[in-house]
């Protein structure tokens, strides 16, 4: 298996930028951690356009690339929330989601012994969502380009797509479930 491919090191560039985009949110200086979090969107959207391009899709970059991206929203999702930048209930809303995916991808795993990473549409529009609703929130704390209009109507469209995708997650998960319960029985 081959780690060090061009997709797995733009994804791992986005890993190496959490503790900084962290570390200027911690410290309110909105326009560095804005600016970090742009270039790890960037490489959001290169790594899996490269990895299909280039045909350097992995298994690992299958795991890695959701985990990046999880590390880099969750830490500025909490962050931004920790700033009463972003509501409260907007955050439980996507720690809520995400740990029912990870629960029921972990029950499945343990259940079967494997689990393939196969992220949905819908799944994919969330995080890119997230990634939107995020960046404009930062741009306007760091830039104020005038955006908050937009903002209440990104909370509600992210939000929404966020919890239709995790209902869509549990009814795959579920779905899965039951055909190899049916698998082992016969």
């Amino acid at each position: 298996m081959t780690v060090w491919t061009i997709p797995n090191l733009f994804t791992f560039a986005r890993l190496l930028l959490v503790p900084f985009v962290a570390w200027a949110l911690l410290a309110r200086q909105f326009e560095p951690a804005f600016w970090l979090f742009a270039v790890a969107a960037v490489t959001d959207l290169i790594d899996g356009g490269l990895a299909r391009l280039l045909d350097q899709r992995s298994e690992f970059g299958a795991w890695l690339d959701p985990i990046a991206d999880k590390l880099m929203l969750l830490a500025a999702l909490l962050l931004l929330t920790w700033d009463e930048l972003l509501p409260l209930w907007f955050a439980v809303l996507v720690l809520v989601r995400d740990a029912v995916v990870l629960g029921g991808a972990a029950a499945y795993r343990g259940l079967t012994g494997g689990l393939k990473v196969a992220p949905t549409w819908l799944g994919k529009t969330a995080v890119l969502l997230e990634f939107v609703l995020i960046g404009t929130v930062l741009a306007e704390a760091a830039l104020q380009p005038g955006l908050s209009v937009l903002l209440p109507v990104l909370f509600w469209l992210t939000a929404a797509t966020a919890a239709a995708s995790g209902l869509q997650y549990v009814w795959l998960w579920s779905a899965k479930t039951r055909s190899f319960l049916r698998t082992v029985r016969s």
